[in-house]
């Protein structure tokens, strides 16, 4: 998130030096950045989900 933030940021002062294609650039890249670490977020919060409903599944295995 920091990554795409400052790439953000770098974008805003190409734009505002009227650097168009620069700033395509760092945005797009700033983007792909957010959606990365978005996508990595998302990966761990489900990895434990399945990890605590194993942990559910195997207490109910061991009650009965």
């Amino acid at each position: 998130m920091i990554a795409s933030a400052l790439l953000l940021l770098v974008a805003g002062i190409f734009l505002w030096r009227n650097n168009l294609s620069a700033t395509f650039v760092i945005a797009a890249l700033g983007a792909c950045a957010w959606f990365l670490s978005y996508r990595a977020q998302m990966g761990s919060k489900i990895a434990d989900d399945e990890s605590t409903e194993d942990e559910l599944a195997e207490e109910d295995v061991d009650e009965n």
